[in-house]
This record gives structure tokens, sequence and C-alpha cells, in this order.
């Protein structure tokens, strides 16, 4: 017998994800209450500037309190196509569209709790194409250099996992063509 959700519950609606309560049903009998952030997903994208130089964003996280550098990033509206999204977001967030968009990988942010599902993408061959920021967002653009940058993690300059991911796999994707 497979895990069965036996009842599923809305506890909470925000802005960018719902609250499911939901109590599920093991293989084994037992019963189990869970809640779960229902999430649409969200882009990150790893910007390549035609020096070869990595752009990121610095922004106020307000669960940090604090500013974070970071790679440009959005949420998936429902339905969205990531590759849209992610199109969309690095022209609000860098003003660049990207030439050429690859795909480095997809992954769980945080499956104990979340549905939140992660895109990276490289976005190379920018070129200028600005759209507004969201009115919540707060943006400053960095430039680094790829040794820069593996430099601002191991100094804790870089401190968000999907920017530290992002890093990895772009590196790994350039040197050795790694990638879906």
């Amino acid at each position: 017998m497979p895990f069965r959700i036996l009842s599923s519950q809305i506890a909470y609606r925000a802005r960018v994800f719902d609250v499911h309560r939901d109590e599920v049903l093991y293989p084994d009998g037992r019963k189990a209450t869970f809640e779960i952030v229902v999430h649409n997903g969200a882009v990150a994208m790893v910007p390549l500037d035609d020096s070869g130089d990595l752009v990121f964003v610095r922004q106020y996280r307000h669960a940090t309190g604090k500013r974070l550098l970071e790679f440009p990033a959005g949420t998936l509206g429902k339905g969205e196509d990531p590759e849209a999204c992610a199109q969309r977001e690095l022209r609000e967030e860098i003003g660049m569209a990207p030439g050429r968009l690859t795909k480095l990988a997809e992954f769980f942010l945080a499956p104990g709790y979340s549905t939140e599902r992660m895109h990276v993408f490289l976005a190379q061959n920018l070129r200028p194409e600005r759209l507004p920021h969201d009115l919540d967002e707060d943006l400053e653009i960095e430039s680094l250099s790829m040794e820069a940058a593996f430099s601002a993690i191991g100094s804790g300059e870089i401190e968000e996992a999907k920017t530290m991911l992002g890093l990895y796999l772009a590196r790994a994707f350039l040197h050795k063509g790694v990638g879906i």
C-alpha cells in the first residue's frame, strides 16, 4: 500500500504560497499530519557578462534581517514556463535580457516542508533590456569574477544556497559542458 493523503486543508493563504495541513496514512497503517508550503516554484539565473564576470544582486531579505548577495531569481506565476520567467526576471532585476539561456538543473529547495522547485539557468549573451522592478524589491547590481565569487562564499559574504549551488553548477558547465 502506498502513502495516501486522507485529508488536505488550506491552513493559510499568502501572496506567493499556501500552507496545507495534510493527514497522511503510511503503508504500515500509521497516520501523520504535515504542514506543507505549496509553492508554484521559482527560477534563479547565473548571468555571465561578455567580460566573463557574473552579475549578482544585493537585496534586503526580511527573513534574515539583512541584505544578501545572490543571483537574480523570481517566483513562477501559476502555469508559467520557467524559461519565460527567467527571461522576465533578468530584465526586472538586472536590466538585461539573455541571448542564450541554458538550463543547469532543477531541484527542491526544502522538501521536508515545501513543494517549491527551483530551476537554475546560465544566462549568456546579455543585452540591455529593462523592465520595472517589483514594488517590494530594493536591488543593487554587483559584478564579480568567478574567482571572486567563490572567495565570497569562503568569506561568508555569499550565504544563500541557490546562489552557491548556481555558482558550482555554472563552473561545472563552463569547464566540462555538464548540464541538463
